[in-house]
């Protein structure tokens, strides 16, 4: 007779009035609050949004769980169906009853958790390398639930911390078997600290935590399946392949291909986008109050008091040239009255051929006046234009270094 051993609880269910209260379930979900709080801590220390680890969850929960659950079926497949089966098919839906297979749960769950992240613009890889840890403790909790339903227990053994299964779940009295539950469960929780301290010491991003995680668990998973038995009814349900399980060939594959892509991605670099841009502002390309400058439907901050500016000067040169014009027109009106009325009313009576000659040699001097009025106000008006050019250019080389038009411009515009 062992002189210690562990003992196995009596019973898994307790009962809430007609509520079953399963300690498997309680097991699964206690992981999960476990691994989310510590996920959430984690994804705020590398400056993601409160929150988003708790959205996350939800899918990426249910899809594990589906996951998990349409593994073991199709790993245990012969307790279900065949001539061996124990259980009925539709027992395969009671998920309560155990048997989640981690493999199923973490590809599913991974799932999950990239379509939530795609939806979001996160990196898939920042939220995996997140959440590495946090997995390992959810399993390492989880794995008690195994305790409470007797299941997934070793072969016999007589070390002092062996366990007891009752006959009702394929244990013999007094036969004593390892506690693979226990094995895998301080594996996981070691395999947890061992990464949060490796996050910190190496700075492994871009997915390389998360595949540390895979390959330290598929490591320990692989010697603990091989002491596993699982009989049921005294009858081994595995399901085995040239000598080993399917499990520890499962482990096999999924360990090469995380050393694989630790590998890979040695010397991967890159931001990992752990904020997406839709919930930090703007766009940092287009600012909330700028518009793209070469846009032709819209104007940017700065253009329009410009175009305004550049407006009132083009108004006031026009004013100024009308005015000037208007008041040489005026000019020769008045001389042209001046010389008629002088040769009426200040002079002495003319012949009619001098006053032929006289009207004659009057059109050819208007003629002549008026030419000559037009060029100068042609060169008047060029001038100006100049001037008002020179203005304009000043004025935006004082705008651009002052940002407002000197007063001195502005003067000097109306001066003219």
């Amino acid at each position: 007779m062992p002189l210690a051993s562990i003992p196995s609880p009596s019973e898994g269910v307790w009962y809430l009035g007609i509520i079953p209260i399963r300690a498997y379930a309680l097991c699964i979900v206690l992981g999960v609050i476990v691994a989310v709080w510590l996920s959430e801590r984690r994804w705020r220390a590398r400056g993601g949004h409160k929150g988003t680890i708790v959205d996350i969850a939800v899918p990426a929960v249910i899809f594990g769980l589906i996951g998990g659950r349409l593994y073991h079926v199709i790993t245990d497949w012969q307790t279900y169906f065949g001539s061996r089966a124990i259980k009925e098919p539709y027992q395969a839906l009671f998920i309560w009853e155990g048997g989640l297979g981690i493999w199923g749960a973490i590809a599913l769950g991974a799932l999950g958790v990239w379509w939530a992240v795609r939806n979001r613009g996160i990196s898939f890889s920042a939220m995996a390398d997140t959440v590495a840890p946090g997995i390992a403790f959810a399993q390492g909790i989880g794995r008690w639930g195994n305790w409470f339903n007797q299941e997934l227990y070793g072969s016999p053994t007589t070390l002092p911390w062996g366990l007891e299964i009752d006959a009702d779940h394929g244990g013999e009295p007094g036969v004593l078997y390892h506690p693979t539950f226990l094995y895998e469960s301080i594996w996981d929780v070691a395999l947890g600290f061992a990464l949060i301290f490796a996050g910190r010491r190496f700075a492994l991003h871009h997915g390389r935590l998360f595949a540390l995680y895979v390959a330290g668990y598929t490591l320990g998973r692989f010697w603990i399946e091989g002491l596993r038995i699982d009989p049921v009814g005294g009858v081994d349900h595995a399901v085995t392949f040239l000598g080993m399980r399917i499990n520890q060939w499962t482990s096999i594959a999924v360990f090469v291909g995380a050393l694989v892509y630790l590998w890979a991605t040695r010397n991967k670099q890159g931001v990992e986008v752990v904020v997406p841009p839709s919930a930090s502002g703007a766009d940092p390309a287009h600012p909330a109050d700028q518009a793209d400058a070469d846009s032709p439907d819209t104007t940017t901050e700065d253009s329009g008091p410009a175009a305004a500016e550049a407006a009132d000067r083009s108004g006031d040169d026009a004013d100024t040239t009308g005015e000037a014009r208007s008041g040489e027109a005026g000019d020769d009106t008045a001389e042209t009255e001046r010389a008629e009325g002088g040769g009426t009313d200040d002079g002495p009576a003319e012949s009619p051929d001098a006053e032929d000659r006289s009207d004659a040699d009057t059109a050819a001097s208007a003629d002549t006046d008026t030419d000559t009025d037009t060029a100068d106000r042609a060169d008047a008006d060029g001038a100006e234009a100049e001037r008002a050019e020179a203005g304009e250019a000043e004025a935006e080389r004082a705008e651009a270094v002052a940002g407002d038009r000197p007063e001195g411009v502005t003067k000097e515009k109306n001066s003219r």
